[in-house]
């Protein structure tokens, strides 16, 4: 190994879009950033230019299979490369991928790290043992407290190889002190949304756990008990492909008389100005999120946020009645609970400019103190440094308080 330039290899199956294609590339821009060589073995996707201008570099490779007999092809393809260009460390972060970078990290004696970045469903010892592979690591890296017990609980991995390590939000792209007002502009206009209209946002790409059937019913009952309300709700996010789901969608909206008040914009490229334009941001979920940026980065830009109880998310929103009411930077309401979700969103499109103001600020502030993509990268650095015997987070720390820093996301 070059102490002075270790090659990072991470794993990924695609590049179009979601928070572990995204936590690949802010990783790419850390170890550039720290003087390393950060390689992504995946088929590519929109998200590739990204990469690549955050100092990484694309190996092609057909990742996305789940079929067994390429799963094994992939492990010997990954091996080769593994020995061909150097690389000193695999970071493997999508399961099917992950068991052809596990049999090669093994066959090459390459240390292996794993990111569990979801909460996988388990419907069977099939699916477990499926799934288990992103416990093999030498590392498990969690992305909240949430799914490190899923992981103790469930493989009985040790803690001592278990790190938690919450996503971070950029401070840089989502800071509401920098956001112009022509942008929040731009982003009204390409939804056909007046500037005075209240928007009620759920980002989240278009598949039924992400819960956008429950809140379209919340919708039609709070325009039914609260008529005199004005507000427009954007339902932002990829269908990836789930056309029928999404004709689903628009016929419920259509069928429960909300017409153009529900409006499914595939999609978005400015998401700090989409919260930032948010009265409310909606996570749905009735399913467990393992972390859900949405919640942090809608936070971050001054949005409050309704959540589900399940999962992660009371680890970053901050409700009654665990926090006073003075305090809280959201609200968490049972999962499933169409009823519940009325109620926040009338609390949220009925707060006075001075409780809107307050609240803004507390979720901005919880967001900025707590879940930072600075803390993100040098945790993940350290565990690459623990592995390798490198000082890569030193290093990241150096040339961030240089201002030379490499940010990867695009703006």
């Amino acid at each position: 190994m070059a102490a002075d330039r270790p090659t990072i290899l991470q794993i990924i199956p695609q590049l179009d879009t979601g928070g572990a294609e995204l936590s690949a590339i802010e990783i790419v821009g850390a170890l550039a950033s720290a003087g390393a060589r950060a390689l992504v073995a995946t088929e590519g996707g929109r998200m590739a230019d990204a990469l690549e201008a955050a100092g990484g570099e694309i190996i092609a490779l057909p990742l996305a299979t789940k079929n067994p007999i390429q799963i094994y092809a992939n492990a010997a393809r990954l091996a080769r490369l593994i020995e061909a260009e150097g690389v000193d460390l695999v970071h493997a972060r999508s399961r099917a991928p992950a068991w052809s970078a596990l049999w090669a990290a093994r066959r090459t004696k390459r240390p292996f790290v794993t990111t569990y970045h979801g909460a996988y469903s388990e419907t069977g010892p099939m699916k477990r043992a499926y799934n288990q592979v992103m416990a093999k690591g030498d590392v498990v890296i969690a992305n909240s407290a949430y799914t490190a017990g899923l992981i103790r609980s469930r493989y009985g991995t040790p803690e001592s190889r278990v790190r938690i390590i919450h996503r971070g939000v950029d401070e840089v792209a989502f800071n509401p002190a920098t956001l112009s007002g022509d942008r929040i502009a731009t982003v009204r206009a390409a939804w056909g949304v007046a500037a005075d209209t209240p928007v009620i946002l759920q980002a989240a790409r278009l598949t039924r756990w992400k819960g956008q059937t429950v809140l379209i019913d919340a919708l039609a009952r709070l325009a039914v008990e609260q008529p005199d309300l004005p507000w427009v709700a954007i339902l932002a996010g990829d269908d990836q492909g789930r056309t029928a789901y999404r004709d689903e969608l628009k016929s419920k909206a259509e069928a429960l008389g909300l017409g153009d008040r529900v409006r499914l914009v595939g999609h978005v490229g400015d998401m700090p100005a989409a919260f930032a334009t948010a009265a409310v941001t909606v996570i749905a979920s009735i399913e467990p999120e393992a972390f859900g940026r949405t919640a942090v980065e809608a936070q971050r830009m001054g949005s409050p946020v309704i959540a589900t109880r399940i999962g992660a998310p009371p680890e970053t929103v901050l409700a009654t009645p665990e926090v006073a009411d003075e305090a809280r930077t959201g609200w968490l309401v049972p999962p499933g609970d169409a009823s519940a979700l009325v109620m926040a969103l009338t609390d949220a499109l009925t707060l006075t400019a001075t409780q809107r103001s307050s609240l803004a600020q507390r979720a901005t502030s919880h967001a900025a103190a707590r879940f930072t993509l600075d803390a993100m990268r040098r945790a993940t650095l350290s565990v690459y440094d623990g592995l390798l015997g490198t000082t890569l987070a030193g290093r990241f720390d150096a040339a961030h308080s240089d201002a030379r820093f490499v940010d990867p996301q695009p703006k």
